[in-house]
């Protein structure tokens, strides 16, 4: 019989889950493995017990039925948690509260559900107010489980819920919980259970065991919210996984003044400085710190002092139990060997761990981590090479405020992720995502943000918040996602009906501008200028560690001197794709270029060519002197002709005068040209094909231009120039016939040779199919996987956008093909093809130009396929530089 249930604490260790971490963390979750580590290493953890992510995956699949075997496996689990409290679940007199928790294999910071105070009915409030000694805490906690289980489990409206405490706190004239007493708290219990009973039509559950289930039943379908499924795709999570849920014994943070809970990190998660880093609430709960629904104190004296706050820190105000938790973040650390991010509780002076994980830190922080504790011997360079989140370090390519730009500072709030953005204001996650989608950059400003805000923080450039400390929900996800937040700015009141937001007498309205800088944690009315980032210190350290362990080379895709300036500067071995086409769309030639396609005739072509080859010839001379002594990939012209047509009378006006031929003319000769599916037509090598004037002025402007850098410098570039489209040998045959006549020309008129390749793109399955063919005239082939997954899918790039979430949503695809190499299918063209190649031309180099050359997924793929290179947009060489070297360390 399967074993769904795992227990901890009381002295059992593993109880049957396995030895190997990673084993472990599979089928209990992150939570649930390091709970059961944290009370085998004798840390005070309170006792409970873990239903599998097996069990999860077996609910969805059989439509939330469980397996009888599970009932007496939880009774059992119930029992062990019995047992060591000495309470019993459901007694009246005396009784066991339980929290159920998600806990998936990967964190998931507030994306799926959690019940608090399960157990507590109208029976048992009455017992644990008498065994406590106080009558207000349990009221308070009945209160707490009403309003938590009506949320989660009966998903009954959670606003009224807010409202009806907003208005007993304001009818009595309190401010915050922590005035209200007993009987403040018995009168809103009735009002909660009144909402209960006129929104569900049922009065609120009395039987503690339906309680338990309904709430495991709850984690479990809170794995498919819309939240969850959001976060996952955007950090490729996979949705088979499942969560686990965590059945573990309650203590208590709002017992008193000597009582308390909070969250924190071994290290600065922002900065990754090592000083403690966290936030606490006295008598208070878990969820009042994590939601942001109290603004919290600071943990260590020294924060308190630095943010100049008054209200103590718990270094101060208890100190004992601190020195407890400081040992206890130090324990953790060196077990995990990793920043831990530890959630826990003080009950009447007693200190008790709910959590520890590797905590979410910004690419700053993460890098600085990385490095300090390899250079402590903690983790090896190696190690630290593999920590690093390559994605994350786009946080760290992009532009800063200018700290000497004049700043209308508004407030300043807490920097909850660093880093600086600017955009409109919106105050709904939904209206983030709309005009993010219309090319706008937004600024999210809410009250607090919740788990079901996920969208639009992740649409907006960066985050603003009224309530909630550095902890909170916004806090965590923005510094996840590399957002950067500012968060309990108290100062500000916003109206989310008529979408405003005040500070004293200033107002600012949706569609306003707003600048937030989230390292200061102001807060600025209109724009402010922008810096570019230097990547010294840490970020050297490890790409330079990087670089030792990886094997593929990493180019750029850049085609204007200043693109390909900052990829070499990024530590780019070349350019493995220059657009040659973006160079023709320049206001100063595209007149040349249209008399040329709408040219009758060859000598027609030859004189609009004969305009355009200075130019090109300059172009090439700008990136060569860039690049010199490195490989250069250029790709002969590829678009359809269509891309280039004049579409305004003006425009026809003025290729019509420099062709002196008439505007009539013209249109009809556009006419001709025009496609039905010009991404399928004349395009790519078949221009070459038909107007072999045009590849034979790119050849001479490449050659000649590569000439001059070589003789002024004495580093030549190495030009390998890319014929694009290639379907049959033949193809490439008669274009590489052309190149090489070119170069000879141009060789013997300068007199000097320089080395180059001739190559192709393979971005047709036909290609990939014939590879070893084309191999017989192709010194390179570079895989365009953009065209190569449009063609092989019969899938637009520039329309998929409409339904490719939902083929994810649904399994279809494990991401999007176009952001992550579709590996069964696209990746076994690419195998094919470099296999087949290398059969004829063992030494043929290999390399992929797509966007994909920036995706650490494709990277390892193309690691495994042993591919030369990868090639990137400039801000992804270093993420690609990071990836390639965790591929090379995977596939040691």
């Amino acid at each position: 019989m399967t074993q769904y249930v795992y227990r901890f604490g009381g002295g059992i260790d593993a109880d049957g889950a396995p030895s190997d971490a990673t084993d472990a963390r599979n089928l209990l979750g992150g939570k649930g493995a390091n709970l059961a580590e944290m009370a085998n290493i004798g840390l005070p953890v309170p006792p409970g017990f873990t239903i599998s992510t097996e069990m999860c995956t077996e609910y969805m699949n059989n439509d939330g039925q469980y397996p009888e075997s599970l009932t007496a496996e939880v009774t059992q689990g119930v029992e062990h948690i019995a047992a060591i409290t000495g309470k019993t679940f459901g007694d009246a007199a005396d009784p066991l509260l339980v929290s159920v928790r998600s806990g998936a294999r990967a964190s998931m910071p507030g994306m799926m559900d959690t019940v608090l105070n399960l157990g507590l009915n109208d029976e048992t409030v009455e017992g644990l107010a008498k065994t406590s000694g106080d009558e207000r805490f349990a009221w308070d906690s009945y209160r707490r489980f009403i309003q938590m289980y009506s949320d989660v489990v009966l998903e009954l409206d959670h606003d009224s819920f807010e409202e009806a405490l907003e208005i007993a706190k304001e009818d009595n004239g309190f401010f915050t919980d922590t005035e209200m007493e007993s009987q403040h708290w018995k009168a809103l219990v009735a009002e909660y259970k009144g909402l209960v009973e006129e929104q569900w039509g049922k009065p609120f559950p009395q039987d503690v065991n339906d309680q338990l289930w309904g709430a495991v039943s709850a984690v479990f379908g809170s794995w498919q919210a819309e939240r969850a499924k959001v976060y996952r795709r955007l950090n490729d999570i996979p949705s088979e996984w499942g969560t686990a849920v965590n059945v573990q014994a309650m203590v208590f943070g709002n017992m008193g003044e000597t009582s308390a809970t909070g969250v924190a990190f071994t290290r600065n998660p922002s900065t990754g400085d090592a000083a403690y880093y966290g936030e606490w609430l006295i008598n208070a709960q878990g969820e009042d710190v994590v939601a942001g629904i109290r603004t919290p104190q600071y943990l260590s004296k020294a924060a308190r002092e630095e943010a100049n706050a008054k209200p103590l820190s718990m270094e101060e105000a208890m100190t004992e139990t601190y020195g407890e938790l400081t040992d206890v973040f130090d324990l953790l650390e060196r077990h995990y060997r990793d920043m831990q991010d530890i959630e826990f509780t003080v009950e009447r002076g007693k200190l008790w761990m709910l959590q520890t994980r590797s905590g979410k830190r910004t690419a700053k922080a993460a890098l600085k981590i990385a490095v300090d504790m390899a250079n402590d011997g903690l983790i090896t360079q190696e190690e630290a090479v593999a920590r690093v989140d390559p994605m994350a370090l786009d946080q760290l390519l992009h532009p800063t405020l200018d700290p000497d730009a004049k700043r209308d500072i508004l407030t300043t709030g807490l920097p909850a992720s660093p880093g600086a953005a600017c955009g409109l204001v919106v105050f709904d996650s939904d209206t983030a995502e709309r005009r993010t989608e219309m090319g706008e950059d937004v600024i999210l400003v809410r009250i607090e943000t919740s788990p079901e805000d996920i969208h639009g923080m992740h649409a907006a450039k960066g985050i603003l918040t009224a309530r909630g400390g550095m902890t909170s929900h916004a806090a965590v996800v923005a510094r996840g996602m590399g957002r950067p937040c500012v968060s309990g700015a108290g100062s500000i009141s916003i109206n989310t009906e008529a979408k405003t937001l005040k500070v004293g007498e200033r107002e600012l309205k949706e569609g306003d501008v707003l600048t937030i800088d989230g390292s200061m944690g102001q807060v600025m009315a209109g724009r402010v200028e922008t810096i570019q980032p230097e990547l010294v210190g840490d970020f050297g350290v490890l790409m330079e560690w990087a670089d030792k362990v990886r094997r593929l080379g990493v180019r750029t895709n850049a085609e204007t001197p200043l693109d390909c300036q900052v990829a070499r500067d990024f530590g780019a071995e070349g350019i493995g794709l220059c657009r040659t086409e973006h160079m023709f769309f320049e206001a100063s030639r595209i007149t040349a270029v249209r008399q040329m396609i709408l040219a009758h005739d060859e000598k027609g072509r030859r004189e609009a060519l004969d305009k355009l080859l200075p130019e090109q010839r300059e172009d090439f001379r700008q990136i060569f002197e860039v690049m010199a002594g490195l490989p250069v990939t250029i790709r002969l012209l590829d678009p359809p002709l269509h891309e280039f047509l004049p579409h305004h009378q003006s425009e026809f006006e003025e290729v019509a005068k420099a062709a002196d031929v008439g505007v009539e003319t013209l249109k009809q000769r556009a006419s001709e040209l025009h496609e039905f599916n010009p991404m399928l037509g004349h395009r790519g090598c078949r221009l070459g094909v038909t107007y072999p004037e045009i590849y034979e002025m790119q050849a001479r402007a490449i050659f000649e231009a590569a000439c001059e850098v070589a003789e002024a410098s004495d580093e030549a570039p190495i030009p390998e120039v890319m014929i694009p489209l290639v379907a049959t040998a033949r193809e490439l045959e008669l274009m590489k016939d052309a190149v090489d006549h070119m170069a000879e020309a141009v060789f013997a008129e300068k007199g000097r040779r320089i080395e180059y390749l001739v190559g192709t793109m393979i971005e047709l399955p036909r290609a990939a199919l014939m590879a070893a063919k084309i191999a017989e005239h192709g010194e390179f082939f570079s895989f365009g996987t953009n065209d190569l997954t449009q063609t092989t899918l019969g899938v637009s790039r520039d329309d998929a956008g409409r339904f490719l979430t939902q083929y994810v949503d649904k399994g279809i695809f494990p991401r999007d093909p176009f952001v992550s190499l579709d590996i069964e299918g696209v990746g076994q063209l690419i195998e094919l093809a470099a296999e087949r190649g290398r059969t004829v031309r063992p030494d043929i180099k290999l390399g992929i130009c797509g966007e994909h050359g920036g995706d650490p997924a494709s990277i390892a793929f193309c690691e495994q396929t042993g591919l030369d290179y990868v090639s990137a947009s400039p801000y992804r060489v270093p993420i690609a530089r990071l990836a390639a070297a965790q591929a090379a360390l995977k596939q040691r």
